[in-house]
């Protein structure tokens, strides 16, 4: 029952999604358009390190954009309508598993076109591959979370850029530590007690968005 729920809601993510088409190839060519002006403004100018930061640098910001309309564009009717339909963990798990896939197609996308304009100094491409999905899905259970809570606030946008900086910074702290070992050309031996530390921080958040948005559910 409750997969069947939570299938239908992402089914529905993806059907509004697919009505505005404008908005997911407006991120896209935000984050295109972003990394393209890094090339001309670096262009042979950074080494790899500065190269994995400024990389992270623009898919946080890509992400906020990304996720910030999760709840906040949905009307206090539809939520109601909603509530009546669906239990908070689903509505929550669904929103959180549709938008790690968005950040995951973006997460592709953007670590595709950093290559190309500003080239591929790693050492260890599969690892900062694999660094990157595990990022992309911690991202997106932050951001969904303040998106709910942001949209309970009377749809704050500065709101959800205020909490969701310190809430990603431990997340996004790791994932540069990690990746710029994966730069370096770091083993997964060296690199593994980083990581699986990094996962457990991503399955700690999505385990406390679970947790905690009930609450917000019912206001």
């Amino acid at each position: 029952m409750v997969f069947t729920a939570v299938t239908a809601l992402i089914i529905k993510e993806l059907r509004v999604e697919w009505r505005q088409k404008s908005a997911i190839a407006g991120i896209l060519l935000y984050l295109a358009a972003t990394m393209f002006t890094a090339f001309l403004a670096f262009e042979g100018l950074i080494g790899p390190r500065e190269w994995n930061a400024l990389f992270w640098l623009i898919m946080i910001f890509t992400s906020i954009n990304a996720v910030l309309k999760s709840f906040i564009q949905e009307s206090d009717a539809r939520h109601l309508y909603y509530y009546t339909l669906v239990s908070p963990t689903e509505m929550i798990g669904a929103k959180i598993i549709y938008n790690a896939l968005l950040m995951l197609v973006l997460g592709v996308f953007g670590f595709g076109v950093f290559m190309v304009f500003m080239g591929m100094p790693i050492g260890s491409p599969w690892l900062f591959f694999l660094n990157m999905i595990i990022g992309m899905t911690g991202f997106a259970s932050v951001f969904t979370l303040v998106s709910a809570i942001a949209s309970r606030a009377g749809g704050n946008f500065t709101l959800m850029a205020i909490l969701g900086f310190p809430l990603v910074l431990p997340l996004l702290l790791l994932l540069t530590r990690v990746s710029a070992m994966c730069v370096s050309g770091t083993s997964f031996v060296l690199v593994s007690g980083d990581m699986l530390i990094t996962v457990m921080l991503v399955i700690v958040s999505v385990i406390l968005s679970v947790l905690l948005f009930p609450y917000i559910w019912r206001e």
